[in-house]
């Protein structure tokens, strides 16, 4: 079908549209805007969506967040001390008082593993100097390197459920990139909308502008036929009326251009300095008029391949499900595996006695260092091993099992509102390719109505002309044929409505208008 054929004849019946925005009129300036031009704008600058990207940088953090847990913990203690008591006894110290001096110091390094274990390593050591009697190595100095291994055995065992929360937070973070996918979707859709709402309420001011200068027309013929006496003053009433009825449709129609303007202009967020001085927005693009195909069964199959309500709801079941693995895992008992392998190490100053001890006759020291501890630490001089079993059985676990029945019937829920998701997808795709099929034979049928219209209203004003009708029948017809253009100018926005709806039904109205959401983000 042709669109001059159709639609132009209503927009070339009045003036040619304002030029781009920035020229200056004179009761201001214009904003004109192609479709593309609004897509563009609302993508780039609309709010709610700017908003909307925000959740999967938010929902990034959470990832980043649940995988520190395998990034090593390190442990430093140092400590010094010095004690002093009273001596009881001439068998305590030399003198009146007990003084010990020392260091105690630790440090360990210990990771998360994959299987739900945990692996340590640690180095601590001790010096201890005292004034007691009867010590044989004094000062003395202790080390020691342990590894340490602790892995559950039954609850809390294996990649799956050490990594729980790290999975959660990957799956909500797909989650996040396709209900932004989605936002971005409706914003597309909206401005579609918006714009093709936009380029109706212009079109209808045209018609309306139309019927009223029929209407006008009409009133001047009466005018002179009542001044000649060929015409009623009755009728020339009726022809006011319709004057100014169609007055009254031309303050609707340009309140409903504001109305659409003032929606498209929040959709694209026009800047205070965009706004200062606008005196209208001019929509540069037409309505297509060429058929499109669609068939019901090819619809639905895009639509269960892309549309993305139903990759959420294939997404939170999968978090269903990992979630009832989680809960049925923590129904097991506790059991778990420690095993330790250390060496430690001594030295210090060896003290040489005459005798007995405690006579305190010293013969003579043999030197000792804290690194000669370490070393012995270290080279496994003394090896010593351990393994323990640790077995908890929480009672909560034999007699409440409610976190996993929670879990299995959130599982149960979102496999019900899976299959009702799937059903509404079918409803909406039979009714968006009937829609569309629908629309455009309205198309069709009103244009011919309304070129009927035209004839009919061109044949009854040459028999008024002739005296063969009445300004009644004239009236009639110039409204009906104002109905007519308004139905096919309805028709014509509805078809291209039922274009867009029909691509965000099957989820491919990104794809067609060659849209990332990733170049969205840069």
């Amino acid at each position: 079908m042709s669109f001059r054929r159709t639609f132009l004849p209503i927009a070339l019946a009045l003036a040619v549209l304002a030029p781009a925005f920035g020229q200056d009129a004179a009761q201001g300036k214009t904003l004109s805007l192609t479709l593309s031009d609004v897509i563009t704008r609302s993508l780039q600058k609309n709010i709610a969506l700017q908003a909307a990207i925000v959740s999967p940088e938010i929902s990034q953090a959470a990832v980043t967040q649940a995988q520190e847990k395998y990034i090593p913990t390190f442990t430093f203690s140092w400590q010094d001390q010095y004690n002093k008591s009273a001596a009881y006894s001439w068998l305590d110290a030399t003198g009146a008082q007990n003084i010990t001096k020392g260091q105690n110091y630790s440090g360990q390094v210990s990771e998360a593993l994959p299987t739900g274990g945990t692996f340590g390593i640690s180095v601590t050591g001790s010096t201890t100097d005292t004034n007691k009697k009867a010590q044989t190595i004094n000062p003395s100095y202790q080390g020691q390197l342990a590894f340490n291994y602790t892995q559950p055995l039954l609850q809390g065992f294996g990649p799956s459920i050490a990594n729980y929360n790290i999975i959660v937070a990957r799956k909500n973070l797909d989650i996040s990139d396709t209900t932004l996918e989605k936002t971005v979707q409706d914003t597309v859709y909206n401005a579609a909308q918006l714009y093709w709402n936009l380029v109706y309420a212009i079109e209808n001011y045209k018609v309306q502008q139309l019927a009223l200068q029929l209407a006008k027309d009409q009133l001047t013929l009466n005018q002179r036929s009542v001044e000649i006496g060929t015409l009623s003053p009755l009728d020339l009433m009726s022809a006011q009326a319709e004057v100014a009825t169609r007055e009254a449709n031309i303050i609707a129609a340009d309140a409903s251009i504001k109305n659409a303007e003032d929606q498209l202009k929040i959709l694209i967020n026009l800047s205070d300095e965009e706004e200062k001085g606008l005196r209208s927005v001019v929509a540069l693009d037409k309505p297509s008029l060429e058929e499109q195909k669609a068939d019901v069964d090819e619809a639905l199959a895009l639509a269960m391949a892309k549309r993305t309500d139903l990759r959420i709801a294939h997404m939170g079941l999968d978090l269903n499900n990992l979630g009832l693995s989680y809960t049925k895992n923590q129904l097991l008992p506790n059991l778990s595996l420690t095993a330790s392998f250390f060496g430690p190490g001594v030295s210090g100053t060896q003290i040489l006695y005459s005798g007995n001890p405690l006579d305190g006759i010293v013969l003579g020291t043999v030197p000792g260092t804290g690194s000669q501890a370490l070393k012995d630490a270290f080279s496994f001089k003394y090896p010593n091993w351990s393994i323990r079993f640790n077995l908890n059985i929480p009672l909560s676990n034999l007699i409440s099992r409610a976190a996993y029945t929670q879990s299995k019937l959130a599982l149960d829920q979102a496999l019900l509102n899976l299959k009702n998701t799937e059903k509404q997808v079918l409803l909406e795709i039979r009714t968006a390719v009937r829609t569309l099929q629908t629309t455009y034979k309205q198309v069709v049928a009103y244009k011919v109505a309304r070129e009927l219209a035209e004839q009919k209203l061109s044949a009854e004003e040459e028999r008024l002309r002739v005296g063969l009708s009445t300004n009644y029948l004239v009236l009639q017809y110039q409204r009906d044929l104002t109905t007519a253009r308004v139905s096919e100018l309805q028709a014509i926005i509805s078809y291209n409505l039922a274009q867009v709806a029909l691509d965000r039904s099957t989820g491919t109205i990104l794809e067609k208008r060659k849209i990332k959401v990733d170049d969205i983000l840069k």
